[in-house]
């Protein structure tokens, strides 16, 4: 179905090679998932496939690429819609229309056909992908999950032979992450369709692809079984370095299958106690909260307070109103009623170095911060504008990540590459707030750990970090304390440990399969003592 015939690629400028004469096929209604470290060139693999590079971006391109029979450097990306599907990592970026069904039928309508043939592929759409009761619902109103099936639909709907995803549940509470997994699935068994898939989350997928390309960043890439490649690479979700910790004969993929394996040992350590929380000093305090967006209330008679060296959790599912509470508590946000204040100031009252010296926010679309035209540029203005010494920020950045160009236009950076970016430009000016909106889109398992460990130091020095996510394990590693919000009330509040053992929604994959000894990470099962019958 694919193919790459001794294929380079090297970008204007860069010192390193993204490809380097690769070989490789894709076979019809195979299930590909591509994986590595942020900025090792993931997505541009997947821009090969789809024709972006070298049509629309930089980049020297050697070696022949056919899709379905047909060259890739011969056909520019608008010929290839008929053949490849295409879903951001963003859906909402890309629509171009207001509504669900409109937004099906444009690739249809822009391509001339018939509007009876238009309407029988948009029906057969919406069945397939259950979107009925979504139809005539305006596309902002959609929460993630939602969208992410609309995007899928809009591809679907042009009858490609092949579909490609970049990271299609990054964005994804775990159940709407398990309901577009589930129709990928569908796709490749039941449709036949061939899929490629970027993911970081590999928890979440790695127990149903077919094979895993592993893109190593130095110009190589490792093909084989899942298996195969979790043995030889270091970038493992839980399960895998659980097993890996055991020194298991095989390695199992899902829960189930170290379930099986672990179900008869016994397990001679008493389960872990949950933590106590410790009283510190309120540094935000929110009294009677309501807030509207798009003239919907999201969070309705709120009340929390948040300490000094906390990490809390903000979690519950797309639209629950998680990203609306961090924005009322950075005051980008006009409350419908209420108070918000932090260290005894109301945000939106705060201006200049006042604000960034009390709070440093990430929001979602990390590239809202930018202002620079390469990032080496974006870093000095951080400086100059904090009173910073020269190079503080390229130093913290180089502590996030060693594989980021610094001569790039911030916004041509990978996903995980520009989140990294920000929460270097907001940390570096040591806020005694730190509000991160999903910090971990687009985050490989090693930038991830680094990230935790600076979230941990700076809580230590005192900071309050709040952080609004749908990564159990990050929470699970990180968080102190989980607050879960649904229709924009306040369901839960506690200690991480008790709140995530209690829920088979939000329970870490190591929870699952050691279920009644309250442990969370693989570092639990390291620290306890385990027995197994052989």
């Amino acid at each position: 179905m694919i193919s790459f015939e001794n294929v380079s690629l090297v970008y204007p400028n860069s010192k390193k090679t993204i490809l380097e004469n690769l070989t490789f096929s894709v076979n019809e209604s195979e299930l590909i998932l591509i994986i590595g470290l942020t900025g090792a060139g993931k997505s541009s693999f997947m821009r090969l496939i789809n024709g972006v590079i070298p049509h629309h971006t930089a980049g020297i391109l050697n070696g022949e690429i056919t899709v379905a029979g047909q060259s890739i450097n011969q056909l520019k990306p608008g010929e290839l819609s008929g053949i490849i599907g295409i879903v951001g990592q963003n859906p909402l970026n890309g629509f171009v229309t207001d509504q669900v069904e409109d937004e099906i039928a444009f690739g249809l309508e822009t391509n001339g056909v018939d509007p009876t043939i238009i309407r029988r592929r948009v029906e057969e759409v919406i069945d397939l992908l259950s979107l009925q009761a979504i139809r005539k619902r305006s596309l902002s109103s959609l929460s993630g999950g939602e969208q992410q099936r609309v995007a899928i639909g809009s591809a679907l709907v042009m009858n490609p032979k092949v579909l490609v995803l970049d990271e299609p549940t990054s964005a994804l509470d775990p159940v709407a992450a398990e309901e577009v997994l589930a129709i990928i699935n569908k796709l490749v068994h039941d449709l036949g369709l061939t899929v490629i898939m970027a993911e970081h989350k590999l928890e979440r997928v790695i127990h149903f692809v077919d094979r895993i390309v592993l893109v190593k960043g130095d110009g190589q890439i490792e093909v084989g079984s899942p298996q195969e490649i979790m043995a030889k690479s270091d970038i493992n979700p839980p399960i895998v370095r659980a097993a890996k910790f055991l020194k298991l004969d095989q390695l199992p993929l899902s829960v189930r299958d170290l379930k099986r394996v672990t179900s008869s040992w016994q397990l001679s350590t008493k389960p872990v106690n949950f933590d106590k929380k410790i009283k510190q000093e309120p540094i935000i305090q929110i009294s009677r909260l309501s807030a509207t967006y798009n003239d919907q209330e999201v969070l309705k008679g709120v009340e929390l307070n948040f300490d000094k060296g906390e990490i809390v959790a903000i979690m519950g599912r797309n639209g629950a109103g998680k990203s609306t509470l961090l924005r009322s508590i950075a005051g980008g946000l006009k409350i419908k009623s209420g108070e918000v204040k932090v260290a005894g100031n109301v945000p939106d009252q705060l201006i200049g170095r006042d604000f960034t010296d009390l709070i440093g926010y990430v929001p979602q679309e990390p590239a809202d911060l930018f202002f620079g035209v390469s990032v080496v540029s974006e870093c000095a203005h951080t400086d100059q504008h904090n009173g910073l010494s020269n190079g503080a920020t390229q130093g913290y950045l180089n502590r996030l990540t060693k594989s980021i160009n610094w001569n790039s236009h911030p916004r041509d950076l990978s996903e995980g590459q520009k989140l990294l970016l920000a929460l270097a430009i907001v940390l570096v000016t040591k806020p005694k707030i730190l509000l991160l909106d999903e910090p971990t889109r687009g985050l490989d398992y090693r930038a991830k750990d680094e990230l935790t460990q600076i979230l941990k130091e700076v809580a230590g020095t005192g900071v309050c970090v709040v952080l609004a996510t749908h990564d159990v394990e990050l929470v699970a590693e990180l968080a102190s304390r989980i607050v879960v919000i649904a229709d924009g009330e306040i369901i839960s509040d506690g200690l991480t440990r008790q709140v995530l053992t209690s829920s088979p929604a939000f329970a870490p994959q190591i929870n699952k399969v050691f279920a009644g000894q309250n442990w969370l990470t693989v570092a639990d099962l390291i620290d306890a003592q385990i027995e197994r019958d052989k």
